[in-house]
């Protein structure tokens, strides 16, 4: 039973209406729920789920828990997984390879199949270098005996940190709705291992604090090379050489929260030389208390519209964070960085409450649609992180898509230029259009769409890169050859440097942008790598050119040099302002 309008609740929703300029386009069916999405290559990106039954069957005969899409003919291929990577985070290392570490206890609920504890396991997918994801590489490797966390964890991040390792901070020991002092990890361990610290994990003072809201902490590396860590309504500094809190920042505005689960997004806006000053963006959430019950919540509870920004300089700390609102208010909201440096937010909810493992029907009045979050954002908005106050967010161009994507939802930019957008299932198991006998809102979801702009939609000129390098060390200058048409010639030439991320309950960790350096002759353009790994951690990246707006298709390159971390100092130093 569909509850009511969300406009007829909350008034002062206005949803700009024009002709749309960017289009949704359904293109296949993923045969799992990819709630973990992870783009490889041109051709293939990762998804991780669990079985529930999904349509897709791996080799052994079992309901996949992961799989490879094929950008090319937009269709799944099923993998095997050792150990439940339900929950999990990860991040690519410097050498290419794909980590992923955590997840969930063994067989939980009946008829997961037989996977086993996924809260200590790492898995290694890659470097995959065959287009159609065969071949060495190509296959998630795991060795539960031998390679493992230190601790177990469900919902933890991983972050790439600058000598190109991971840091892997948080999570809990068992599921839960509020992480509790006596199943929190609230810990840091790294991947590999700190020489000393094998074996051994850091108390962290900060996930502490920000108990009990603090599940798949928010974290960004700094130009400084320090860690922002934001979890709850709290935010810090973290030294990750001398294990030290450097500063906290003022807490979120307005007691609005974004930690699980109350789940809003930070993401670090793009860096630009020559300073490369960081500013974050904390948008959506909820404002309730995390003194609040299961009970007490509702999914009809209305989520924030508001967004923060605070550059992470000691003058932008002083300054404060700066207030904006979004168009309607979002809870589990994604953001995808543009290659122009745009955002788009997408995804989520307008209320509710994301609790309970953390969106499984558990809260006070989930019953009805058998879910803990209503009135589904269907419209994306985008964010332009250099326009004023009170310009910025817009949903001017943007469609309407008739699925509805709420908790365990993914988007993810691809190679060409446009964004993939999969997944929702709000329930503990699969229910489809053939299995909703209660007729339940929000249905698993398999459909796949892409989000295109404009150029893509009508096939107008874009720029061409035709040759580029495969590896860039720091600081390095490198030479990319690229059409630009006549058309576009004329505006603004950017380079732009991405990390898509790890993406995961609306979380993507790692995505950053850093904008090259660079100079074009004829059809010849000249990029600087960036500086060192503070400002881009050494590992896999997608290069794209801009021209007046429009950007290419994106190419992969490797920053730095490729090894296995931890990697030494590579690059040079760079005057900056960055905390």
């Amino acid at each position: 039973m569909r509850s009511t309008n969300l406009l007829s609740l909350i008034p002062f929703v206005r949803l700009a209406m024009a002709q749309n300029t960017w289009s949704f386009v359904q293109q296949g069916n993923s045969g799992i729920i990819p709630l973990e999405l992870i783009n490889l290559s041109p051709t293939l990106a990762l998804m991780y789920d669990r079985p529930l039954h999904q349509p897709a069957q791996a080799s052994n005969g079992e309901s996949a828990w992961a799989g490879l899409w094929h950008f090319d003919t937009n269709t799944a291929t099923p993998l095997e997984v050792k150990t439940n990577s339900f929950c999990a985070g990860g991040a690519f290392i410097s050498n290419g390879t794909l980590v992923s570490v955590g997840g969930q206890p063994e067989d939980d609920i009946p008829g997961w199949g037989n996977a086993t504890d996924g809260r200590m396991a790492i898995r290694l997918f890659g470097p995959c270098t065959s287009a159609n994801g065969t071949g060495p590489g190509c296959t998630v490797f795991e060795d539960p005996e031998n390679l493992h966390l230190v601790v177990t964890r469900w919902y933890p991040t991983a972050l790439r940190i600058a000598d190109g390792s991971l840091m892997i901070m948080g999570g809990s020991d068992i599921l839960t709705t509020f992480n509790g002092a006596d199943i929190a990890q609230n810990n840091i361990e790294f991947f590999p291992p700190r020489k000393g610290e094998e074996g051994t994990v850091r108390p962290n003072k900060f996930l502490n604090d920000t108990l009990p809201a603090n599940l798949f902490p928010r974290s960004q590396v700094l130009p400084s090379g320090h860690i922002l860590m934001i979890a709850n309504n709290k935010s810090a500094v973290y030294d990750v050489n001398t294990n030290t809190e450097l500063m906290r920042l003022p807490d979120l505005p307005n007691g609005v929260r974004i930690g699980v689960p109350f789940d809003g997004f930070a993401q670090l806006l793009p860096l630009s030389p020559p300073l490369y000053e960081p500013t974050v963006l904390a948008c959506g959430g909820s404002n309730k208390t995390d003194t609040i019950t299961v009970e007490e919540m509702s999914n009809q509870d209305v989520a924030t519209t508001q967004c923060s920004r605070i550059t992470l300089t000691h003058a932008g700390i002083a300054a404060g964070w700066e207030v904006e609102h979004l168009p309607d208010p979002r809870l589990l909201p994604e953001t995808v960085l543009l290659p122009n440096g745009d955002l788009i937010i997408i995804n989520g909810a307008h209320t509710g409450q994301v609790a309970q493992y953390s969106g499984y029907p558990s809260v006070g009045d989930s019953g009805a649609i058998n879910g803990n979050a209503d009135h589904p954002a269907t419209r994306p908005i985008k964010y332009k992180p250099s326009l004023p106050s009170g310009q910025r967010l817009t949903q001017v161009g943007l469609p309407t898509s008739p699925i509805p994507r709420m908790y365990h939802s993914s988007a993810v930019l691809t190679g060409k230029g446009n964004i993939m957008v999969a997944a929702s299932n709000p329930h503990p198991f699969v229910l489809t259009a053939d299995n909703n006998p209660n007729n339940y809102s929000y249905p698993s979801e398999y459909r796949v769409e892409y989000l295109n702009p404009d150029f893509i939609t009508k096939g107008s000129p874009r720029p061409v890169i035709s040759a580029s390098p495969s590896k860039l060390a720091f600081n390095a200058k490198g030479t990319i050859t690229v059409t630009i048409p006549a058309s576009l010639a004329a505006g603004e030439l950017q380079v732009s440097l991405i990390d898509m991320g790890y993406i995961t309950h609306g979380w993507h960790a790692g995505q950053r942008l850093v904008f090259l350096e660079h100079t074009l002759s004829g059809n010849k353009l000249t990029i600087t790598a960036p500086p060192n790994g503070n400002i881009y951690a050494p590992g896999p990246g997608w290069i794209y050119v801009v021209a007046n707006g429009v950007w290419s298709e994106g190419v992969q390159i490797m920053i730095g040099d490729g090894g296995n971390p931890p990697r030494p100092a590579q690059g040079v130093p760079v005057s900056i302002t960055s905390v």
